[in-house]
């Protein structure tokens, strides 16, 4: 089956094969070994010194933890967003008291540096900005360096939703500044969900000694005592560690530079074959995303009779969310994915279009 989703993602073999190993002790000496170089491998491919913390939890979680863990109940949030995933991060922190003010963007645009300075200039009472920086469900990447210089400019905390770029888009964490950078495994890490993956900036830290909002298990300063002693707080997910290991080896084999390259040539050729098929996409081509592509379902085409033709000739894609469903479908493209994956995907949508009543305008038939 050829999962075209963005997430969870097709695992490579040896990713696999890493996870039917037996269990250890996971306060002994070999889950010690393996969470210490994993972790280091991670905060290579982050591009930060700061601390990184891996907890067992979906990408979701992660975002709760980045809201918990450095604010408190009334703390006025800016949260911006380009879609669903962006609301989500607004919801969270609205979940545990905070004053979130909303900057949305319309589906298929990026954010606007320019009018998140002007939210900030307006209301001196903001302490911190959500943003994501990829927005899987409108297939668009914000452009972060810009938000960032923004943001941290007027001297805010800024909790960067990372989870479906970081491993895939080049995303400098120290480089850029940011604070709180959230990543998950079943994304471009090409592993299993299960996993969260958290930066966080000296600047965070000291937002952390202030922040009041409720936490237990998603206590990251809990977590990095126990990372100094070699431990998770609480029983991690010791197969996906393993997996976790098997592809980080990989990664680092191929290496970030040619990822990145991999990923942004593999959306190239998205786009273009789907536009060669006479489709039309969302994003604002500008800000297209390297992990996701978000197809506009054309006039008297239904999109799930789509998708389940596709899924019939072994290719899998994901519909649109909230107030795109029917309306778009998605082709993920990120961590374990190549050309020859999206030549496959291109050839099947070719085949079923004109099966679920689309005809090609003229010019591209």
């Amino acid at each position: 089956m050829n999962l075209r989703i963005p997430g969870p993602t097709p695992c490579p073999e040896p990713v696999l094969q890493a996870m039917t190993r037996q269990m250890v002790d996971h306060r002994g000496p070999e889950f010690k070994e393996i969470l210490l170089r994993v972790t280091d491998r991670l905060k290579h491919f982050f591009q930060t010194q700061n601390d990184l913390l891996i907890l067992t939890a979906a990408g979701t979680g992660g975002l709760e933890a980045a809201i918990v863990n450095f604010l408190s109940p009334g703390d006025r949030v800016l949260a911006v967003s380009i879609g669903v995933f962006g609301d989500r991060f607004a919801k969270i922190a609205e979940t545990y008291g905070a004053d979130v003010r909303r900057l949305r963007f319309p589906d298929g645009t990026a954010a606007d540096p320019e009018q998140v300075a002007a939210a900030l200039a307006e209301d001196p009472n903001i302490v911190a900005v959500t943003v994501t920086h990829n927005e899987t469900s409108t297939g668009v990447t914000n452009d972060i360096a810009a938000i960032a210089r923004v943001v941290k400019g007027a001297g805010k905390l800024l909790l960067v939703d990372a989870v479906s770029s970081l491993s895939a888009i080049d995303l400098p964490v120290d480089a850029l500044e940011l604070d709180v950078v959230v990543s998950g495994s079943q994304k471009g890490w090409m592993v299993p969900p299960g996993l969260s993956f958290i930066s966080v900036s000296p600047f965070a830290w000291e937002a952390n000694a202030r922040a009041r909002m409720p936490r237990f298990y998603l206590d990251l300063l809990g977590a990095k005592k126990s990372l100094d002693r070699g431990q998770t707080p609480w029983t991690p997910a010791v197969s996906v560690f393993y997996a976790l290991d098997a592809a980080l080896e990989l990664m680092l084999a191929e290496g970030l530079p040619a990822i990145v390259e991999r990923h942004r040539r593999v959306a190239e050729r998205t786009r273009q074959g789907v536009k060669a098929l006479g489709l039309k996409l969302l994003a604002d081509e500008r800000y297209a995303s390297n992990t996701v592509t978000a197809v506009l379902a054309p006039d008297g085409v239904e999109v799930r009779p789509l998708r389940a033709a596709l899924r019939e000739r072994g290719v899998v894609v994901a519909g649109g969310q909230g107030a795109l469903e029917g309306k778009i479908f998605r082709i993920g493209h990120l961590g374990y994915v190549s050309e020859a994956d999206i030549d496959q995907t291109l050839a099947a949508l070719r085949e079923v279009l004109p099966q679920v009543g689309f005809r090609a305008p003229a010019a591209t038939a």
